[in-house]
């Protein structure tokens, strides 16, 4: 037999591991174990991360099951570079709509705050630079 902890060899009917301590037996809980052993890979964390009923493991900081959200959050921010921002700020009201869409149908998913964040920046952007285009031709042509 060896020791779950550390792997050495030890004999089945040993109460401790003779090399790192740690209890043997059936009731080997994380109390036991030696505090100077490298940490065991944690399932139930990966459970809680992967089940949707758990929601994101950022706790919402990061809506990474909510990417429409996300990314309307970045396009809205990036829709106030001058010339380019006019398509980028449509799509960040259209994503933000989605993300907001997706949320209410799943509310673990989080991501509202992106997703509104999105909207605003979008839809402000998308008016300012369709003003500014407008006012330009209009400059053009009365020029």
């Amino acid at each position: 037999m060896n020791c779950p902890n550390c792997n050495k060899a030890v004999q089945s009917d040993w109460q401790s591991c003779p090399y790192c301590q740690i209890q043997l037996g059936i009731e080997n809980d994380a109390s036991q174990q030696n505090p100077f052993s490298a940490p065991s890979s944690q399932p139930e964390l990966a459970q809680i991360v992967d089940d949707p009923q758990q929601g994101d493991a950022t706790g919402g900081v990061i809506p990474y099951k909510n990417p429409k959200a996300l990314i309307a959050y970045y396009l809205g921010i990036v829709s106030g570079i001058p010339i380019i921002g006019l398509p980028f700020g449509i799509a960040a009201f259209v994503l933000g709509i989605l993300g907001l869409r997706d949320r209410k149908r799943n509310p673990v998913i989080k991501g509202a705050a992106h997703a509104w964040i999105g909207i605003g920046c979008g839809g402000i952007f998308m008016l300012f630079w369709g003003a500014v285009i407008v006012i330009a031709i209009i400059a053009t042509i009365a020029g």
